[in-house]
């Protein structure tokens, strides 16, 4: 007889046990080797400058002529032709606008009947003044008769001279009714038209006279000390990032403007013809950082245990530290320190709130291949 022998298999359960118990190592296996993994942080950063290094202070402006004249009639009258538009070139004597000359011939006319009755007048005293002198000589009149002639010839020469000098100057405001041009230029603007009625000296047209240009830029109070007559600055411009000229600071204003708080500044450009009227230019000064404090943003402040600091990123352990600073003052641009940095420093400058001791960063400009990012830190 051949005997049966009863062989247990392992239940449902216990294979369900098992492949939980393996699941649960595998896990945990997982979970050291993501805690291994070292963690590295982008930070935002910046360089603290050397004493004496220069920096570089950029202003816009717009190309003007350093002559402009505002061209106005010396008489006041009503406008009845403008001759010329803008962009129009002139040259000295051409006419510009013209006014209504009737009155002002009128005057001529005028002038010149009261000229040709003082001339009468001196013809008559001249006479009267020779008889005065011929019957004194023999003894008719007296001297008084004679010195009264005299004074009379002497008044209506006098008159006469006072209406040659009326008419010259009525014939004068004839010719002002020709507004002209008396220097070689171009029409920039046009301030009046024709019909329209203009005081004497009110502007008509704008003539940006032909020579130097120069670049009119607003330099805010903190940064005018840097701008003196006579300092070399760069010249770019926005159409062109090829054309490139050395300017010279001219001119700065003695005071701000009441509204924006700036000082006007004109800088002069040398002769180049690619250079035109209204361009749009850059100019750049470089002035030396002569503070013995340094700024550092807002932002790259912390306290710790009531004490200011700042991290500094370690160059070789691309780790950060942090380091104990003095604040000197706040000021637009962010913080003074005026002690516990140095030239060359770099200060984590946003996300201080993430950092701690030792903690690995990336800093711009670098990679790590091995470091796993946190995120970068805004």
């Amino acid at each position: 007889m051949i005997s049966l022998k009863t062989v247990k298999l392992p239940s449902v359960a216990s294979f369900a046990l098992l492949g939980a118990v393996a699941f649960a190592v595998s896990g945990c296996s997982d979970e050291k080797k993501a805690e291994t993994k070292e963690i590295v942080r982008p930070v935002k950063v910046v360089e603290i400058a050397k004493d004496g290094e220069t920096r570089a202070l950029d202003y816009s402006g717009a190309v003007k002529a350093r002559t402009e004249m505002n061209l106005g009639f010396r008489v006041a009258g009503k406008i009845t032709e403008r001759l010329v538009n803008i962009g129009d070139r002139v040259k000295p004597g051409d006419v510009l606008a013209r006014i209504d000359s009737t009155d002002y011939q009128l005057a001529v006319k005028t002038a010149e009947a009261n000229l040709a009755a003082a001339e009468k007048g001196v013809q008559t005293a001249d006479l009267a003044n020779k008889r005065a002198g011929q019957l004194f000589d023999k003894n008719v009149t007296p001297k008084s008769q004679l010195e009264q002639a005299s004074l009379s010839y002497d008044q209506a020469v006098s008159t006469r001279d006072a209406a040659i000098s009326s008419l010259d100057q009525a014939k004068n405001q004839v010719s002002y009714t020709d507004l002209k041009a008396d220097q070689n230029g171009i029409v920039t603007a046009v301030s009046a038209d024709t019909g329209q009625v203009v005081a004497s000296g009110t502007p008509v047209v704008t003539v940006a006279v032909d020579g130097e240009k120069e670049v009119q830029i607003a330099v805010p109070e903190n940064d005018i000390a840097e701008f003196k007559p006579r300092k070399t600055v760069k010249a770019t411009f926005w159409s062109d990032d090829k054309l490139v000229l050395d300017g010279k600071v001219r001119e700065v204003s003695g005071s701000a403007d009441q509204q924006s708080r700036t000082f006007s500044v004109r800088v002069s450009l040398p002769n180049d013809q690619r250079v035109l009227l209204g361009m749009t230019a850059t100019i750049e000064a470089d002035v030396t950082n002569s503070d013995p404090s340094v700024a550092v943003p807002l932002s790259a402040l912390a306290e710790k245990d009531g004490t200011k600091i700042v991290w500094v990123v370690d160059r070789d352990a691309a780790t950060v530290h942090a380091r104990e600073i003095h604040v000197g003052g706040f000021t637009g641009d962010g913080v003074n320190v005026t002690d516990g940095l140095k030239a060359g420093d770099l200060v984590v400058a946003a996300g201080t709130q993430f950092m701690t001791e030792n903690l690995k960063v990336l800093v711009p400009g670098q990679q790590s291949a091995s470091a796993e990012p946190a995120g970068t830190v805004q």
